[in-house]
């Protein structure tokens, strides 16, 4: 069963049971409106030893910000302001102590960058693997919020910045290069938060999320819930490097995926860097495409790359 499939399953077991207000399973967060303006979102997110982090390649204090960092990523994908987390741990006996401490300092270093308090948790006990689960609470209004269905067929598809260097620094670091620049950078993502809250204000973007598992698999979130299909021109993609599969099939660079009306996408892109002082990029185009497929181009001309995919969990 792929994660995909399982997540349709678990869609489906709960079908029957009454929702309330919540707008739930397809996007960065589940919507709660608390009155006729705003809403809470909620988002959870796990972390595990050994598929997300490697404790001899990274501080117990990266792994800290890291875990806060990631799940604010996912409000700030939807356009809204974070407000607080839930933190839960499991811990082997040999990361009580210093090393959770030192995880507390990296986790309350982004907490406080943003202003996000820590509202509650739980500890537990593992085995051997430390294990981490975050809760993040979000806030906005509700005409802010972008939802991965609201692509529309014209849209200049858009990304917050470069792509693929977390890839290269993962690669890096399963060859022992823990010192490269490339491997500071996976261990230590800078999620847009700021950014995000921004862009959800801005009412010619209209879909968005962040790139967790690859722009090849992230954007088909979009197509597939907004039921359109893409075309992205390949050399347009903000590539870390030379091989543009690191940028398209790389995960965690937790940079902004997102659509904007044709006509203001250039304006919206000055008046971005004139707000954070660095660039958005425009890669392609939402088309109308009934199989919601990406078709990758190169120069103009279409292009196979069947091995391009983004970072599948099961």
């Amino acid at each position: 069963m792929t994660e995909f499939g399982f997540i349709e399953k678990i869609r489906d077991m709960f079908a029957s049971i009454p929702a309330g207000d919540f707008e739930g399973i397809g996007d960065d967060c589940a919507v709660l409106p608390i009155n006729d303006d705003e809403a809470l979102l909620f988002t959870a997110d796990a972390l595990c030893e050994g598929v997300h982090f490697l404790c001899d390649a990274t501080t117990a204090f990266e792994i800290g910000a890291k875990s806060a960092a990631v799940n604010l990523s996912d409000i700030a994908a939807m356009g809204a302001r974070p407000i607080a987390t839930l933190l839960s741990l499991s811990l082997p006996q040999n990361a009580i102590g210093e090393w959770a401490e030192e995880f507390m300092r990296g986790y309350r270093s982004v907490s406080e960058r943003y202003g996000v308090t820590l509202a509650g948790g739980d500890t537990t006990c593992s085995k051997s693997e430390i294990y981490i689960s975050v809760t993040a609470i979000g806030r906005a209004k509700l005409s802010h919020i972008k939802r991965r269905s609201a692509a529309q067929v014209g849209d200049t598809i858009m990304v917050g910045g470069t792509l693929g260097e977390s890839a290269i620094g993962l690669r890096d670091i399963l060859a022992g290069n823990y010192s490269t620049a490339a491997a500071h950078t996976h261990r230590n993502p800078t999620a847009q938060i700021l950014e995000g809250e921004w862009l959800g204000q801005q009412e010619c973007v209209h879909a968005m999320m962040d790139l967790s598992d690859g722009l090849a698999s992230d954007l088909q979130h979009i197509l597939d819930l907004s039921h359109v299909g893409a075309i992205i021109d390949t050399e347009r993609i903000p590539a870390a490097d030379t091989d543009t599969r690191n940028a398209v099939c790389g995960g965690e660079d937790y940079k902004l995926l997102f659509t904007v009306e044709a006509d203001a996408a250039e304006a919206l892109a000055c008046r971005f860097k004139e707000q954070f002082g660095y660039d958005i990029h425009a890669i392609g185009t939402i088309t109308a495409n009934a199989l919601h497929s990406i078709v990758w181009h190169e120069n103009g001309e279409p292009v196979t790359h069947d091995d391009w995919g983004g970072f599948l969990h099961f």
